[in-house]
Parts: C-alpha cells; structure tokens; sequence
C-alpha cells in the first residue's frame, strides 16, 4: 500500500487557557472570586472597575460577553406541583477534572418571603478528606465498599496521594472488615473518579494519567502523553520533547504537544481543595425566594460581574505601534476571557441550583425531613453536565434561603430503600429518630431495636446498627443514659 495524504473532519477536545479558567473560576467560592477579580483588575489595564450607577441600572444579560437571558427563562413544575423558574440556555461544560488553586471575598444578599434567619453563618475550611466522604456517602456502593472507602480516604495524604500500600489499608481494616488486596483495589478505582481528577493516585505518573484518560481518545498529544506518563515520568525532564520522541518512535510534533498538554495537568490536585483560607462568615452565592407561591433562584449581587473593558485603553490599539498595540490585544483578549468566563460560571452555578429546587422543593417547605436521596449524578444527567463539574459548582457554595443560608451540599443525601418501593434520604431518617426520641417516655426510653421497628412499621426498613450510627451522627446517647425519674 502506497503512503499517501488526505484530510479528515473531526472535533478535539482541547484544555485551553480559557478553558481551565473557566474551570478554575466554577470552583471558586464567592469569596475567592472577589479576591480573583480584584487581582485581575491591578494586574491587567485593559480592565476597569464599574461604577456602581451603571451596575444597578443595567440588567445582567447586557453586562460583559452575557448572554440574553429573557428569551431562554421559562417555568416547569416540580413534584408537588408548585412552579420552579427554569435553567438558562446551556451554559458550558467542563469534563474533566483540572483546576488551578485560587481565593478571594464577596458579598451577597436577597429578599425572601421565608422565615429563616439571614444572619451569617461561621464555618470552618473543608478539608480534602471531608470533600471525598461527601462524594463517597453519595455513591452507591455496599456497606463493605464504603468501608474500605473510608480507609482508603483517611490514607489519602493533602496532595491527593495515596502513599500507604494496599497491604497496608488491608491490615487497618482488620479486624471489622476482612478483604484482599484486590477488594481494595476495586474500590481505589471508584474513588480515583472523585472529585478532583487525580486523586487517590500512588505515585506522580498514575495521577497524570488519571488525569488524562478522561480526555476524548482524539485529543492532540493524548496517546503519547499517556505512554510517557507510564514509562518516562521520571525522565521526563531530561529527554525533553526531542528525547521523548526518540524514545516512543514517534514525531518531534507529537512529542511536544504531549508535553504541553502534561504542563497543562496538576500535579498535586488534592491541594486545590485543602488549605484553602476562609473567612469567618459565609456569604451566599445564590438566593433562593418564593413569590407568589413560584420558588425563585438568582446570584447574589457580587456574582454580577463588576467589572469592564477599559475602553480608554481599548481604543488606543487603533493607534498603537506593532509592539504595544501586540501586547494590549493579549491583554484584551485575557479580559474578555475573565468577563465570559465570570457569566458562564453564574449561569452554571443557576442550573445547578434550580436544578435542585426542582428536586429538593419539599426540603424547602418542610425541613430535612422532606429531604430526598438526590446523588450528584442525577444532577448531572438532568442538566447535561459531567459528575465532576457539578461537584466543583457545588463546593463552598452557600445559598439564602427562607430557612437560613445552607450549604449546597445540604440538598445532596443517601437514600434507604423503603416498603412502598422508594427511597428515604438518611437525613430524613435521622429527623424521624430524633423526633421519635423527642417524644418518648423519659422513664422509658426507645432502644435501638425498638426504635427500629417503628421505623419499619412507618414504611421505613432499617436495621438496628443502623439506627445506632444514625443515632451517634446525632449527638444522642443510648437508651439506658437516656433514662429520667421524674
């Protein structure tokens, strides 16, 4: 057969500068993002800070690269039949699982015709460990996995690296929880696809290619930076894109855009979750409101983009020589990346959140009690986006609502199989034992067993080891220290 050319048609996934902004931008808390636009306003000319006339006047679909909003809104009813607002058209859609680390502040605020309490809340920084058991009490797995799942992300060190061997995690399961090497190897694997991508690798090499396995197979410099990552990691410093071409037969080309695309990978990805500073109140990224009897989701004010083109400077390329008018379209060109990638991440973070409204308006109007097992993947499937992207919307995000400012994560829960064929959330499990040992006889406390049974005869099957870890999570002492003579 005869070497020959021909030209072919296809789509790339490429991780663009803009790209991984946007994605580093989606995971910032409100009060990072503030500290992330401020930083981008001293350093870059071309953007300026609105005055504060002009924001409150214009509306938010003329603001920076936004989007017209009006045209997209429209009302869908949810379980109960009351009306919940919408998603926006689609915003963007991040796959994979790259971030850069970040911080800043803002402030936020929204009327509600609720009765909670819109005081702020103090709340301490999140530590990686805590970011994965969210995600694992989320999955469905068994009751042996999640175990092994629990050992596996108490080992897991600050940078997302699982130093101990799987003969270790082994052993420190003993003796609750016999399993093989290869059990916990199995379950490794389930939390290797955790949010963030990358995390829970055992050595530098696995977390790249964690990393890029993601990626569409047609991504440029995918398959050799794969090979590299498995085979030359340690060399790769030394060979460089000549020597790593060399080395897997491949062209000098591909080898360097195998490089670029490794550089453009963290190698540390559990930092951008841990040791990341807070301040001492929360401030809501979204409110939540109902009016006229239609529950209502839009961004706290400093989700509005504060910012603009300076149109001075903008103005001046026209008239610029070669070498600054070069320099002043970068910066133009990074400008409006910031000002679209700011929007995007708002219209992200309301899909998300109606999103929610729609699934968890119960737990709106009645507490945690009405709350239901909702998972990140159904999330996900619903509003068209990756497990990964949701989990970065939801992570420090905070809303108003007429019952207080919650944590997103208040609306995520596990489920319980019930009689009737459904599920029960385990945060409405727990309010159904704290209200049943509200009420009991103090002479005569509820055990374990008894409590159980009501559970179960309320539609509810549960066992009584799992009332007890329910009844722990709760702060509540057993039944016998629970006995009061009048």
């Amino acid at each position: 057969m005869k070497p020959r050319l021909q030209t072919s048609l296809g789509q790339h996934l490429v991780l663009t500068p803009q790209l991984r902004q946007a994605l580093h931008l989606l995971q910032l808390s409100t009060v990072e993002l503030e500290t992330e636009i401020t930083t981008a306003v001293e350093s870059n000319p071309l953007l300026d800070w609105e005055e504060p006339e002009s924001i409150s006047a214009q509306p938010l679909s003329e603001r920076g690269n936004a989007q017209d909003q009006d045209d997209t809104r429209r009302q869908d009813h949810d379980d109960t039949g009351r009306d919940v607002d919408a998603e926006p058209a689609a915003a963007w859609d991040g796959d994979d699982g790259w971030n850069e680390r970040g911080s800043g502040g803002g402030q936020g605020h929204g009327d509600n015709d609720g009765d909670g309490d819109a005081a702020d809340r103090m709340i301490q920084s999140e530590s990686l460990q805590d970011h994965l058991s969210w995600q694992l009490h989320l999955s469905t797995m068994s009751a042996r996995d999640r175990n092994i799942g629990v050992a596996l992300i108490d080992a897991i060190d600050d940078d997302g690296y699982l130093r101990e061997s799987l003969d270790d995690i082994v052993a420190t399961l003993l003796p609750e929880t016999r399993a093989s090497a290869g059990e916990v190897a199995a379950v490794l694997c389930r939390v290797q696809r955790f949010d963030p991508v990358g995390v829970g690798a055992r050595d530098l090499g696995e977390c790249l290619r964690l990393q890029l396995e993601p990626l569409h197979v047609d991504t440029p410099g995918r398959a050799v930076a794969l090979l590299a990552a498995r085979d030359h990691i340690e060399r790769l410093p030394k060979l460089g894109a000549p020597g790593l071409a060399d080395a897997l037969g491949c062209p000098p080309e591909e080898a360097a855009t195998a490089l670029q695309l490794l550089r453009s990978l963290d190698p540390r990805p559990g930092a951008q979750i841990g040791n990341v500073p807070h301040d001492n109140y929360v401030t809501p990224d979204c409110v939540i409101a109902r009016q006229n009897g239609v529950w209502k989701v839009t961004l706290a004010g400093s989700h509005f983009p504060r910012v603009t083109i300076h149109r001075g400077y903008e103005q001046m390329i026209q008239h610029a020589g070669a070498s600054d008018a070069g320099y002043l379209k970068g910066r133009l060109q990074e400008a409006r990346w910031l000002l679209k990638n700011i929007e995007a991440r708002g219209e992200t973070l309301l899909k998300v959140v109606r999103c929610l409204v729609r699934q968890q308006s119960g737990f709106l109007e009645f507490g945690k009690r009405a709350l239901r097992p909702l998972t990140l993947r159904e999330v996900a499937e619903e509003i068209g986006m990756h497990e990964s992207t949701v989990s970065r919307a939801v992570a420090r995000k905070w809303v108003h609502t007429p019952r207080g400012t919650l944590s997103l994560k208040d609306f995520f829960d596990s489920g319980v199989g019930t009689e009737g064929g459904g599920e029960a959330s385990s945060t409405a499990i727990q309010q159904m034992i704290r209200s049943l040992i509200e009420a009991e006889n103090p002479r005569k406390p509820l055990s374990d067993a008894r409590l159980a049974d009501l559970l179960k005869a309320a539609g509810v099957p549960v066992a009584r080891r799992t009332v007890a870890k329910y009844r722990e999570a709760l702060h509540i002492v057993s039944s016998h220290e629970r006995v009061r003579i009048a």
